[in-house]
């Protein structure tokens, strides 16, 4: 039995069942994750002889029957911007090289909890800005399905970690579509939440309107236990939403009968490349078969949110990284001459081109002259787009969108442009805005086997019917996208 291949909560029922234990579980992907490494990159930090620590431990609980979770003793890998105490946590950053926290996040907090295991700090783009995990002071993320290819980004590699059987599953943060995104890169499932639903408490922030931790698995099973366990109210961030209705293991129903989802022109039109928009058109005609009405619709206001969204998340971007000027903790220049030079050197030498593009950025929109005429602006198109959606919900359940316009792009042809790379958020970005809850689901591959996503927008709080759409679209098309990657990647082994 090869345990990588396995879905979280089969590992979870297997430990508990005692046939398998942590320890053999946390060996089997650590192993796993070493083998890849030089191939995937998806860790900065693999904590090998602390994970084993904890996954002892782990054990020795579920064996004393105080953990009875269905991921007690499973591993999880973290996004490099989830505070950890005691263990490395850079934004993959070279401004926060050996940064080592006091504190651990709230959501990591609720996993440990729960029995998961940590197994290490997964690369990102710096700071949670880009779309492929190329900007990372570390070295860049490759796709496990080509490694020519990009993971998508942010959270390129958590996804990369699941997808490549590295870690049966993770945390990511989305702010822009940085979990759904590379969720379809990379063929693999993950959800945002509604803004609120997950305390951001201990999660770096890049812009604090919009950012969200949420799970990323093999599967949606997987994926919505692990939400589960990490949503609740915090006191300690002032945006978390105390909800009762966060029971979302209780929406795992292959059932759409009667559900209306909607599907909207603006975003099947111009700029979506053909082979995902004939992939997403398989999906919706699946989701019909299963007693869904699918209908298309105007949903209004699309080439508005790429823009609002730059600029508001790049004025709070430009405020929260103030905090990074060498003093307190992080990297510090070697040579300086006063302290405005020393801040000056350290914040050009520490923060990587996307990061100071987007500070300069959002520093000028909020500069005197132009926070009128930019921000509030933007502030004010913000709130027409969740008015859009609300429109678009009084008559739908749900949203079926692309969560990217291609699949995965080579590596590199991203960051020869900006701007593009920009304009691939175009589908993902409205969510964020609006504080709206999405789910990427594999919905099939292009010509050069690349995975394609599906992407399903649901209202405000209205996760339970998201989860019900994804759940059943998997089960309809046979739930074979796990052993698909797995036997993917063990033919590649075989070739080299």
């Amino acid at each position: 039995m090869d345990i990588t291949a396995q879905t979280a909560l089969e590992l979870g029922r297997k430990i508990k069942a005692k046939e398998l234990s942590a320890p053999e579980v946390m060996e089997a992907f650590l192993a796993k994750a070493e083998s890849m490494e030089e191939r995937v990159h998806s860790f900065v930090t693999l904590d090998r002889e602390g994970a084993m620590e904890r996954a002892k431990k782990a054990q020795k609980a579920i064996g004393a029957g105080t953990l009875q979770g269905p991921l007690a003793g499973v591993p999880v890998a973290l996004k490099d911007n989830l505070c950890t105490e005691g263990m490395a946590t850079t934004c993959s950053s070279r401004i926060l090289d050996g940064f080592l926290p006091s504190y651990t996040a709230e959501a990591v907090k609720k996993l440990e909890a729960a029995g998961a295991v940590n197994m290490g700090k997964t690369n990102m783009d710096e700071f949670a800005m880009g779309s492929t995990t190329e900007t990372s002071w570390y070295g860049v993320t490759r796709n496990p399905w080509n490694p020519d290819h990009v993971p998508g980004g942010s959270s390129g590699g958590s996804c990369a970690a699941v997808a490549a059987g590295e870690a049966p599953f993770a945390l990511g943060s989305d702010t822009g579509g940085s979990i759904r995104q590379p969720s379809s890169f990379c063929g693999v499932t993950g959800i945002k939440p509604t803004y609120g639903t997950v305390s951001r408490y201990g999660l770096i922030a890049y812009g604090s309107s919009l950012d969200q931790i949420g799970p990323i698995a093999k599967d949606v099973a997987d994926c919505v236990t692990a939400l589960e366990l990490i949503s609740g109210h915090d006191e300690k961030d002032s945006t978390s939403i105390a909800r009762t209705d966060t029971d979302f293991t209780g929406a795992l129903q292959a059932d759409v009968k009667g559900m209306r989802i909607g599907l909207p022109r603006d975003y099947f039109g111009e700029g979506l490349d053909g082979e995902v928009k004939e992939a997403l058109m398989e999906a919706a005609a699946v989701l019909e078969k299963e007693g869904a009405v699918i209908e298309e619709f105007d949903l209004g206001l699309v080439k508005y949110a790429i823009p609002a969204y730059y600029v508001i998340a790049s004025a709070e971007a430009s405020s929260n990284l103030a905090r990074f000027d060498g003093v307190k903790y992080g990297y510090r220049t070697e040579t300086y001459e006063g302290l405005h030079n020393m801040y000056k050197k350290t914040r050009s030498e520490g923060f990587g081109e996307e990061v100071k593009r987007r500070i300069m950025l959002g520093s000028f929109v909020l500069s005197s002259g132009y926070y009128d005429a930019y921000y509030l602006k933007a502030l004010r198109v913000k709130a027409l787009i969740k008015q859009a959606f609300d429109r678009a919900f009084e008559k739908y359940d749900m949203i079926l969108a692309p969560a990217a316009p291609t699949t995965a792009p080579k590596l590199g042809e991203s960051l020869s442009d900006p701007l593009k790379m920009y304009l691939g958020d175009i589908y993902t970005i409205s969510v964020n805005l609006a504080g709206l809850p999405g789910i990427s689901v594999p919905a099939g591959r292009d010509g050069k086997g690349l995975p394609i996503g599906m992407q399903l927008i649901g209202d405000c709080f209205q996760e339970k019917k998201i989860i019900r759409g994804a759940y059943a679209f998997e089960c309809a098309t046979g739930k074979q996208w796990t052993a698909d990657y797995q036997r993917k990647q063990t033919a590649g082994k075989e070739e080299a």
